[in-house]
């Protein structure tokens, strides 16, 4: 009887794409995010990496010790969540040790301070319905909508870059197009 050849591994599917692709499992590359940050935000990122690193982890690893002691890690709920606490921080400080190296702070205003660039605190107007707002430009690891600081990355911060006040500005946003005009711009606090 003659011996079956082994099947070679298909390489792609039936359509003839990749099988990640054709099986949902690719992922197109992330986007680029702008690597500056104002000082304030680069010292908010080192403190919390030193938190992390410093306090939070050997806690969690010493509570991590304490439920492997407890006996059969399989039914054991606190080592379960302890084990997956300590792989996010882990992640969490694997991502800022790299990100903070290659951050810029940006502590100088730029050379034409009536114009909106990275740092700027403006004030807008909405065109249509006459409201006005404030944002405060800032790098994409610093943004707090609360607080009205957009990432320099943000549809809105892109649109307004390099405008003066008075300057009337469009902007693609989520909820479609909008035209906004410049009130005020000003640097640091």
């Amino acid at each position: 009887m003659p011996r079956a050849t082994p099947r070679r591994a298909r390489t792609t599917s039936a359509c003839g794409a990749d099988p990640a692709v054709a099986l949902g499992r690719w992922r197109p590359p992330a986007e680029k995010s702008t690597a500056l940050v104002t000082p304030e935000g680069h010292a908010r990122l080192k403190a919390e990496l030193d938190q992390l690193w410093r306090v939070q982890r050997p806690e969690v690893v010493k509570a991590l010790s304490a439920a492997a002691a407890e006996g059969d890690r399989s039914e054991n709920a606190e080592y379960t969540y302890r084990k997956k606490q300590l792989g996010e921080i882990d992640r969490r400080v694997r991502y800022l040790s790299k990100r903070l190296e290659s951050l810029r702070v940006v502590e100088a205003a730029p050379s034409d301070p009536q114009a909106v660039f990275f740092g700027a605190r403006v004030e807008v107007e909405n065109a249509a319905s006459g409201e006005t707002a404030r944002y405060r430009i800032v790098g994409p690891d610093e943004t707090d909508a609360g607080l009205g600081w957009i990432s320099i990355d943000s549809p809105l911060a892109r649109a307004m870059l390099k405008k003066r006040v008075d300057d009337e500005f469009e902007a693609q946003l989520p909820g479609g197009a909008a035209r906004f005009f410049i009130v005020d711009v000003r640097y640091g606090d």
